[in-house]
């Protein structure tokens, strides 16, 4: 039998840095990973694109994995920055001498249009490295765009594929294919911008990172408890934020700043060639931040 990756909310985890040198900060980020595991995400993503894994060094990366594996009993999905094959075994070997059986797959991005290309890519990683595998659909990010028919293709031939990340737009479209081709799990991410949506198309939750993760916890409870209404509620108080995070060329920066703001790291430092804060939206930073905490008082008192 295929074993499918947990539904609920797997918290995408931003790297820390601190000091005119942005080491990684240690302390920041076991505090980060607390929280997520407090406030009831079901598993971290660790060494994302949002990580910043391809701005880090392969001994940072190992101080990450390490830092996260003491701080969080959670299992863990580690990114793979790598689109080719060799590299990508390389650093699911590194990430294993590290974290060993705490991690529960690796995140490997699609890295072609051709099903054929991608099967062949992934079962020769497997067959080196036994690795479970969520598959990520993420052109912004690989530059590669994928049909959801070819994935689901990919996933039928490859039965140690625990899941799909789908972030190719218009994504419950995508995730709506896909749930009713494939038999694993499928999840949506972009900073929640199209949970709700996602939700009703049969995805299995999130895996994405957003300064309120609490919101996007209780939105998935909700829906698994209550269906569409019962998680529109929960979830419309922090829309603004999340639309306001989840903006293009800046979303690191202004996610890294929320959080910085909210008390979870103590350095919002981001590293080129990602952009940094534009000052020039604090303003509004701040009041979506209000009122965004104002719902996370409401959810942690029963109100919502």
């Amino acid at each position: 039998m295929r074993e499918s990756l947990e539904h609920g909310v797997w918290g995408v985890v931003a790297t820390p840095f601190i000091g005119s040198t942005q080491d990684v900060d240690t302390d920041s980020l076991a505090h980060l990973v607390e929280h997520y595991e407090k406030v009831g995400a079901v598993g971290l993503t660790v060494l994302g694109v949002f990580g910043e894994a391809a701005a880090l060094s392969t001994d940072e990366r190992a101080l990450v994995l390490e830092t996260v594996t003491e701080a969080s009993d959670l299992p863990i999905v580690v990114g793979v920055t790598a689109l080719t094959t060799r590299p990508v075994i390389d650093e699911i070997r590194a990430a294993r001498s590290v974290a060993g059986d705490r991690i529960r797959a690796f995140m490997v991005q699609a890295n072609s249009a051709d099903a054929d290309v991608v099967t062949d890519h992934l079962q020769a990683v497997h067959r080196v490295t036994g690795a479970d595998i969520v598959l990520q659909d993420y052109p912004a990010a690989s530059g590669v765009a994928i049909g959801s028919a070819a994935l689901a293709a990919v996933v039928r031939r490859c039965e140690f594929v625990s899941a799909v990340k789908a972030e190719a737009p218009p994504t419950s479209v995508a995730i709506a294919e896909l749930t009713a081709a494939v038999d694993v799990s499928v999840f949506g991410g972009l900073g929640g911008q199209g949970l709700l949506d996602e939700l009703n198309s049969g995805a299995a939750g999130a895996m994405t990172g957003f300064s309120c993760p609490e919101a996007l916890v209780a939105c998935v409870r909700a829906w698994q408890t209550g269906g569409y209404e019962a998680a529109r509620d929960v979830l419309q108080p922090f829309l603004p934020l999340v639309n306001f995070e989840q903006q293009a060329r800046i979303a690191l920066a202004v996610r890294k700043e929320l959080l910085l703001q909210r008390g979870l790291i103590r350095d919002s430092a981001v590293r080129a060639p990602a952009a940094k804060f534009p000052e020039v939206l604090r303003h509004s930073l701040t009041r979506h931040l209000a009122e965004a905490s104002q719902a996370v008082e409401a959810l942690t008192a029963g109100r919502i």
